[in-house]
């Protein structure tokens, strides 16, 4: 196949390729799993929640997550600004998937354990 012709894809295929679009990357599961709960959490919540992400990597992908409306963001007028995040309803339809990745996460980790 040449550079310039297109792939003709399935509609699974266009599908996941949708879904990997949205929720792709190294953190973006992890910051929906922590607004998982329904709390709004103010940015610094957020960073020390999450251990290892560099404050502008979560700046970049909250503003993915808004953009594709699975987060609100919402400033309260104060000095400094409060600035809190939540799971939107859209969002929150997530948080059965992100669940079960977590329980199979959970059991790979012991199953591999036991194996090393």
């Amino acid at each position: 196949m040449k550079n310039n012709e297109k792939t003709i894809h399935t509609p699974t295929a266009c599908a996941m390729h949708t879904t990997m679009e949205v929720l792709g990357g190294k953190w973006k599961f992890v910051i929906l799993y922590t607004l998982r709960d329904g709390t709004p959490r103010r940015f610094k919540e957020l960073e020390r929640s999450i251990a290892g992400i560099a404050a502008r990597m979560l700046v970049k992908e909250l503003k993915s997550l808004e953009a594709d409306e699975l987060v609100k963001r919402t400033a309260y007028p104060t000095v400094p600004p409060t600035v809190e995040y939540q799971l939107t309803d859209y969002g929150k339809t997530l948080v059965p998937v992100i669940e079960i990745l977590d329980d199979w996460g959970k059991k790979h980790h012991t199953k591999r354990n036991k194996i090393l």
